[in-house]
């Protein structure tokens, strides 16, 4: 038989057991009530006193889920508060996790209502917790509730931090898969993160680097999503996803190859490649949202930048024209947009009409990549030890000649 301890002061978490189900009880008269406010605080008090922490807090958040639309939201975030605090108690990671999933369970069962305050308390649940899985576990509880909910903006600024939660949760390819893939869910929500939500798009994909064709197969539509996204975004020229396996096995993926091809003309070919494309496949392109004029505009700067790409370093405003499908009197406009947009470094020649280019932008950093930069470093080691080699031939004559000169005033 189980022995109450008589305590001066009530349990705060019995407090809230008798609360809340008084609360919950109201309605029915004082005859029915109390005594069955008796036997919740009876079974609460039997479940501390035997330190079975779990059973306790699924009977305070079974009374809790009755009032939840009866009380404040400051009295709602007292109850919870008490509700979480539980977690501390048990000596068990496993146990407390297991309350963690069932108190964000029910939190989020919700989210349209009081969503800011739902994911208030799930924070407080987390920054309760020790044990780095179950803090995971709740985190990414919270960025679920923030994307049904709609209050993402309070949830982005702790990406910033998410390389040091990394390190300190020490989760599995799995859970990073999860992980990478909610986060730029929830990015998504704001266009102006178009940039970030690819990154960890990115990050999503970057993982199942090494896998059969089996679990490859879950990526293909989030490789497609990446794809166009990276085709969409008006300020994103350089990505690393045809190095991806799973990017690369859309390529003879029956479903998914065109998308694959549209891919590799972004980051391999010019624009005659994308016009010849897009006339062969425009219901394609609608259906991915994109649309025809901004795909011009943008593969206008990457053909511009890949003319910059030649060893020569000059381009003629001829060939510009040419390749850009273009005006001549807007050729010089083209290169602007390219510098502003960051994509090269140049100087216009309007006697000679040619762009003198001395930095561009890559659309890939593969091996060809690295051995042009090894090459050219090379060059520049040469140019450099040449130099070197010049000004001590200089000081040798200068310091012969000074020697000279002393000798005919002696």
């Amino acid at each position: 038989m189980t022995t109450i301890l008589p305590t001066s002061e009530e349990d705060p978490a019995l407090s809230v057991v008798r609360f809340t189900s008084e609360l919950s009880w109201a309605d029915a008269g004082p005859e029915v009530a109390e005594p069955q406010v008796s036997r919740l605080c009876t079974e609460a008090q039997e479940c501390m006193v035997m330190a079975r922490w779990f059973d306790l807090v699924s009977l305070m958040l079974t009374s809790a889920d009755v009032i939840l639309s009866k009380v404040s939201e400051k009295d709602l975030e007292c109850i919870f508060t008490v509700i979480c605090n539980v977690v501390t108690k048990s000596e068990s990671p496993d146990e407390a996790l297991e309350m963690a999933k069932l108190i964000s369970a029910k939190i989020t069962q919700q989210p349209s209502d009081k969503p800011a305050l739902r994911l208030k308390i799930l924070f407080n649940l987390y920054n309760l917790l020790e044990n780095p899985y179950s803090r995971f576990f709740v985190y990414l509880s919270a960025l679920n509730l923030a994307i049904n909910g709609k209050v993402t903006e309070h949830v982005i600024p702790s990406f910033k931090k998410i390389e040091s939660f990394l390190k300190e949760w020490n989760i599995g390819v799995s859970d990073q898969r999860q992980l990478f893939l909610t986060i730029s869910n929830v990015l998504r929500e704001h266009k102006s993160l178009a940039k970030e939500s690819f990154k960890f798009l990115s990050k999503y994909l970057a993982t199942f680097s090494g896998e059969d064709a089996y679990i490859l197969n879950e990526a293909k539509e989030e490789a497609v999503r990446t794809i166009v996204e990276f085709v969409k975004a008006p300020d994103l020229f350089q990505c690393d996803l045809l190095d991806m396996p799973a990017v690369g096995q859309l390529e003879k993926d029956a479903k998914h190859a065109l998308a694959y091809q549209l891919l590799k003309i972004f980051l391999t070919q010019r624009l005659d490649a994308y016009v010849e494309f897009q006339a062969a496949n425009s219901t394609l392109l609608k259906g991915y949202g994109l649309v025809h004029e901004d795909c011009m505009t943008k593969m206008r700067l990457i053909s511009l930048v890949d003319l910059g790409s030649d060893e020569s370093g000059r381009i003629p405003y001829s060939l510009i024209r040419d390749t850009l499908q273009i005006n001549d009197e807007v050729v010089e406009l083209w290169v602007v947009k390219a510098i502003t947009a960051k994509l090269m470094d140049c100087k216009m020649d309007q006697m000679n009409q040619v762009v003198i280019v001395s930095r561009c932008t890559e659309r890939v950093f593969g091996q060809q990549q690295w051995l042009t930069l090894r090459s050219k470093l090379a060059t520049w080691r040469g140019n450099v030890a040449n130099v070197i080699s010049t000004i001590r031939a200089n000081r040798i004559a200068e310091d012969g000649s000074q020697a000279v000169q002393g000798l005919v005033i002696r």
